[in-house]
């Protein structure tokens, strides 16, 4: 499947560079491994496409609602980290 999405011009300069290998979102549309995010590149102060976009496989997803590690009152609390590893 191809999916199309906006990316803020900060975020799509580091995607496209190879440094962010990961996209936070909500979970409002369905992506599975395999799957090709295209990520257009959107500029949210002039409120327009720039005409630029990059290409992704998806290669790893993780929805937060299956995660069970921690309870509510400490994630309403803390929140979420989404830590970026390389091997």
């Amino acid at each position: 499947m191809i999916i199309k999405k906006k990316i803020w011009t900060e975020y799509f300069e580091k995607v496209a560079s190879g440094e962010k290998k990961f996209e936070v979102r909500l979970a409002d549309f369905e992506v599975n491994e395999g799957d090709t995010l295209v990520l257009e590149e959107w500029d949210h102060k002039k409120n327009r496409y720039t005409g630029r976009r990059v290409e992704t496989k998806v290669s790893f997803v993780v929805k937060t609602k299956e995660l069970t590690f921690w309870n509510q009152d400490e994630i309403d609390k803390k929140g979420y980290q989404i830590i970026q590893i390389e091997v």
